[in-house]
């Protein structure tokens, strides 16, 4: 068996055909769905990059791998395993085409190839999926008679959005985005992604005042590497590796167009952000059209590829493998809750559970919301209407349980202090009123 494992990163659920969305931003990930198996509710445990991919790679919540932001100064511990390392052991061929190694040097461990093409951009997420396939299609090419584990990083539909003209099309047609009737784009100049992106991004598409006209371009975005993984698919049927290649796609975050106050970016442990696909296939080994809907995250994505590959799942691994519910052999299985953290730009705590999401935070947030947020997914699934000050029973009974869990967490790894207190937040420390 080989794997492609693909992360398309900023990845926002809800704006894939396949989830839902009624825009055609995605036909090639829809077809990867439906010919394999899509999990409906997969959310991130850490957000943002960083903290994701290692959660990822791991196995492990960041609670326990103590890398819960973005940009920190903790590292992980060299003796814990992580994905690439352990099919290298097993035998496998493993390459990535990706440039993670510039953020942190655990997440490049255990590749033979490790090919970064982002280095011809002094903003390495500007590296397009056109460099990333110019390295990767080859590369499948030469190695398609070896056993081989292949990462792909994507970095669209990360900010800044810039898609080709070509796919600036999801726009509506005759609505004029630089018109003073618009406002909604006026807020993030009191941002600090206004100074951040001003010059390399908004100062290029001219005075917009409609913030929609921004997110059309997410959009644009989405549609432009929905292409580039469209030829990824075509080089394993070309080289007749479909059948013997299990391809399995995710975000490592979602993304929050100006919801809650917060423009283009992914903080924030709402749905926008941590609602992230999850779609796996492989013909022949795996029935086509499958939904698997209980609850799951990304810790198990590396018990899942671990098993598929034959390789025992490491006992200290936190995620559960689903290659048998994928395979037809079990009923699928998902977990209660998901617990995600987030230290970069605010530090918080959220619980997800099927039909509430509790929201703890640690210290105030620069958008003024309070310490303690409760929504009920089931009539409010924008996350619109706090309901914590009216349900004071039900706060008290998640935090309790949060807190609990984190105590427990900690313990278990020999710590003692909230690693969101301990390491405090980072790109949140340029935001000054």
């Amino acid at each position: 068996m080989n794997i492609v494992f693909i992360v398309v990163d900023t990845l926002r659920a809800s704006r894939l055909g396949c989830y839902g969305y009624p825009m055609p931003t995605s036909p090639t990930m829809d077809r990867l769905a439906a010919e394999g198996a899509i999990f409906s509710r997969c959310f991130a445990p850490g957000i943002p990059t960083t903290p994701a991919h290692t959660t990822m790679f791991t196995g492990l919540h960041p609670l326990t791998h103590n890398i819960v932001c973005h940009g920190g100064q903790a590292d992980l511990d060299r003796k814990t395993p992580v994905l690439a390392e352990m099919l290298q052991n097993s035998g496998y061929t493993t390459a990535a085409v990706d440039n993670l190694y510039d953020m942190k040097s655990w997440l490049a461990r255990g590749y033979e190839f490790y090919i970064n093409p982002s280095h011809r951009h002094k903003l390495r997420l500007l590296v397009s999926c056109e460099e990333i396939n110019a390295r990767a299609l080859p590369w499948i090419r030469e190695h398609s008679s070896e056993q081989f584990f292949l990462f792909l990083h994507y970095w669209e539909p990360h900010t800044p959005y810039l898609p080709p003209e070509r796919y600036r099309t999801f726009y509506p047609a005759g609505r004029d985005p630089f018109s003073p009737e618009h406002t909604s784009f006026e807020p993030i100049k009191r941002q600090p992604f206004w100074e951040m992106f001003r010059d390399l991004w908004f100062n290029k598409l001219g005075p917009v005042t409609d913030a929609e006209y921004v997110a059309s371009l997410y959009d644009a975005e989405i549609r432009h590497v929905d292409d580039g993984i469209a030829q990824v698919l075509a080089v394993l049927e070309e080289t007749g590796l479909v059948e013997e290649t299990l391809v399995i796609l995710t975000g490592d975050h979602g993304e929050s167009m100006y919801q809650h106050d917060i423009y283009f970016d992914h903080h924030g442990l709402y749905d926008d952000i941590t609602h992230v696909p999850l779609i796996c296939r492989m013909p022949g080994r795996m029935a086509p059209g499958q939904t698997i809907s209980p609850l799951v995250s990304h810790l198990d994505i590396a018990p899942t590829l671990l098993e598929a590959a034959g390789i025992a799942v490491p006992p200290s691994l936190e995620g559960r493998s689903h290659w048998k519910s994928l395979t037809g052999l079990e009923e699928p299985l998902g977990v209660k809750h998901v617990i995600s953290c987030e230290s970069t730009w605010q530090a918080k705590w959220a619980v997800r559970t099927e039909t509430a999401k509790f929201i703890l935070a640690r210290e105030p947030d620069r958008h003024g919301m309070p310490p303690r947020e409760l929504y009920d997914l089931t009539t409010d699934p924008g996350e619109t209407l706090n309901l914590a000050e009216d349900r004071p029973g039900q706060v008290a009974e998640m935090e309790a349980g949060l807190e609990a869990w984190i105590a427990a967490g900690l313990k278990k790894t020999g710590r003692s202090e909230d690693p969101l207190r301990a390491q405090g937040i980072t790109l949140g420390k340029r935001w000054s009123r």
